[in-house]
């Protein structure tokens, strides 16, 4: 009976409050709470050094950064010098070669970088004096050899190959230029002539300039107590001597009046990477750094859910992504949208692009999306407390950027109080459209007159990698294909002597990602080759073509090629192919005219047979070829040719640089016989 009673209590209890709901609204959010972030204590050294320690016991294991607060620095005719002092830190020090730093970070299983701004290292707690001591070493000791130096340029010299045919590299460095100008640190262009004017004493001397306590912090994150915090830094780095540092003041960017709408090329490639940028006004800490951070959220910022990536990919299908991101920074802040596009929808992209970025400031966004919106950002934002890296990162923020004290820990505070109305102003302060470059890198020949409607004045600048104007040249009047072609073989050695050529034998080297390729090839004519690929005495490929069939040889196995796969190795195959372009089944072309490092040249499609499409680029001077595109699945393979070597009285190339994937290979021909024994077996199928 009491049970009986209780049931019909219980459920008339239940029924009152259901009856005071209203289940068709969703229930109203609770106040935002002040966020518990971990905690984080700091002291200074006598020399100027802040240090930050946030203790986290869980992992034996303890991070040190140290990191310089400092200005930008305009660089000028040595520019990528900052970077390369800040990689040559750890290249030797007065007391350790290269190899022994390496060694000894290596042996204790830690993880050692350098920067133009300070010094990372990682290792268990156990080994953190040993790491400290190598740090300490690196801080105080650095020698910069001259030897090292040289790697680095090396280095950077073939990254910078592979940048020409990279167009999100292309995109940056453009954008870079006509945002900032080449005065300003931030649109600055690396390239050979100033990699190659950087000398040793740059580097010491940004060493000696830069390097100072009193302008640096370091970071102690893991397993350290406040007590063994204080011994260390004691230990290691009070005897860093302060110094007068450098500061350094830039004006504000102009900007533009109305849209710059500009391409860059990408030969042979199928995509285009399309930009809206321009520079805000927005500094770290400002009280519009919340709300600017919603909108970019919805508009672009939040992955699949936002507007680009629901209009671009969902709806249109013209990309895999698109995205925008609003930076706010001390000089000059940056908004950019962005998306990788096929070349036939490279305009409509563009398009649908400036249309989302107009109806977030003309349109308010919706409570719902505004919600959906705030959520995801907080829940991120919750997700990295879970990280003692955070934390650090947020006390260095604090102090670089003069930030309130409680700026992180009322952070989910100022994201709840941002409403529909704070989203639309943002918009209309910094989707700023009407003022932005518009830029596009891919394949100028088929995007440049798409471009144009996008225009005010119907003009569309063109840029190089570098960042410089390209003024199209006019190919003068009554320049035929065949004149080019004709002064090719004319400036290869004349046709009578290329028809002595029956056979070459060529032996080369590349290098690619460390490892060093040795290539023989045989020659004969008229389509005949053999080329063997080997690494460390291993055959890793060979190519076979007997002028009829053809085959491909590697460590996979044997395959015959069939169809356009083997018409394509004929014609490939050909010793001297430019003799065989005036017969019937081939298709040349003039394209016009570019800049080929620096010197001005004739661009001739040409197509084989097997229909198969090359561009090749003549140097105007010379009358030699310079420059070959051939696409290839991925998008298209270039070839630069360097230099040339004489022959029998016939020029053959032997210095190239070419392009696979996002990598780029220098082949170096040591050896070249013309008209020598080439056994027959080399060409059997």
């Amino acid at each position: 009976m009491k049970r009986i009673l209780l049931s019909i209590i219980i459920s008339a209890f239940i029924f009152q409050v259901n009856a005071q709901i209203d289940r068709t609204k969703a229930p109203a959010a609770g106040p935002a709470p002040e966020v518990r972030i971990g905690d984080y204590q700091s002291f200074k050294l006598d020399n100027g050094l802040t240090v930050f320690v946030i203790e986290n016991h869980k992992v034996p294991m303890v991070t040190y950064s140290l990191a310089l607060d400092l200005d930008p620095i305009l660089e000028g005719d040595k520019a990528g010098y900052v970077s390369m002092a800040g990689d040559l830190l750890r290249a030797g020090t007065t007391n350790r070669t290269k190899d022994q730093i390496d060694e000894a970070v290596d042996f204790i299983g830690a993880s050692l970088s350098t920067s133009s701004k300070g010094i990372y290292g990682r290792s268990l707690t156990k080994y953190s004096e040993k790491l400290l001591d190598i740090m300490s070493d690196i801080l105080y000791n650095s020698t910069f050899p001259e030897s090292e130096l040289e790697k680095n340029r090396k280095q950077q010299l073939t990254g910078l190959q592979s940048q020409k045919t990279e167009p999100r590299a292309i995109a940056a460095n453009v954008s870079g230029v006509l945002l900032y100008g080449k005065d300003h640190p931030y649109g600055e262009v690396v390239s050979e002539e100033t990699l190659k004017n950087i000398t040793v004493n740059d580097c010491k001397n940004y060493y000696k300039t830069y390097f100072h306590p009193n302008v640096a912090y370091l970071v102690m994150v893991g397993d350290i107590t406040l007590k063994e915090a204080k011994k260390q830094a004691n230990k290691y780095f009070s005897d860093w001597k302060p110094g007068d540092v450098p500061k350094h003041k830039y004006d504000f960017p102009k900007g533009y009046d109305s849209p710059k709408v500009v391409v860059a090329n990408k030969d042979g490639a199928k995509q285009s990477v399309i930009e809206v940028t321009y520079t805000v006004n927005l500094k770290p800490g400002e009280k519009d750094v919340m709300p600017a951070g919603v909108m970019n959220e919805i508009l672009g910022g939040g992955g699949f859910s936002s507007r680009l990536f629901q209009n671009l990919r969902e709806d249109k299908g013209y990309t895999y992504g698109a995205y925008s991101s609003l930076r706010s920074n001390k000089l000059a802040g940056r908004f950019t949208a962005t998306a990788s596009v096929r070349n036939a929808v490279t305009d409509s992209a563009l398009v649908e692009m400036l249309k989302e970025m107009n109806k977030i400031r003309d349109e308010k966004v919706p409570e719902e999306d505004l919600n959906i919106t705030k959520n995801i950002i907080a829940g991120n934002f919750a997700r990295s407390l879970e990280n003692p890296q955070t934390i650090a990162r947020f006390a260095l923020n604090t102090a670089i950027y003069d930030l309130p004290a409680d700026y992180y820990k009322t952070y989910l505070q100022r994201l709840a109080a941002v409403n529909a109305d704070d989203v639309q102003a943002m918009a209309k302060k910094y989707i700023l459209p009407e003022h932005a470059v518009i830029l596009a890198v891919g394949d100028v020949s088929q995007i440049k007159d798409k471009m144009k409607h996008l225009s005010p004045t119907g003009e569309v600048d063109q840029y190089d990698f570098y960042g410089n104007e390209v003024k199209e040249s006019a190919v003068p009047a009554g320049l035929t294909v065949e004149q080019v072609i004709d002064n090719y073989i004319k400036a290869r050695g004349g046709e009578e002597n290329i028809l002595k050529i029956k056979n070459v034998k060529s032996e080369a080297t590349a290098s690619i990602q460390g490892m060093t390729l040795n290539i023989t090839s045989y020659k004969e004519v008229p389509n005949k080759i053999c080329v063997e690929t080997y690494m460390n005495g291993n055959l890793l490929s060979k190519q076979i073509c007997d002028g009829e069939n053809a085959k491909v040889v590697s460590m996979q196995g044997e395959q015959k090629l069939q169809g356009k796969m083997l018409d394509q190795m004929k014609y490939q195959a050909y010793l001297f192919p430019e003799l065989e372009y005036s017969k019937e089944g081939y298709k040349t072309e003039m394209t016009g005219m570019e800049d080929v490092d620096g010197k001005p040249a004739y661009r001739v499609k040409v197509t084989n047979p097997a229909r198969d499409t090359q561009t090749l680029s003549f140097d105007k001077e010379s009358g030699l070829m310079v420059k070959e595109v051939t696409p290839t699945p991925q998008g298209s393979s270039t070839t630069f040719v360097k230099e040339y070597k004489e022959v029998n009285g016939v020029k053959f190339p032997v210095k190239v640089t070419q392009s696979v994937g996002p990598q780029m290979i220098d082949v170096n021909v040591e050896k070249i016989e013309v008209n020598t024994d080439i056994e027959e077996s080399k060409f059997e199928i």
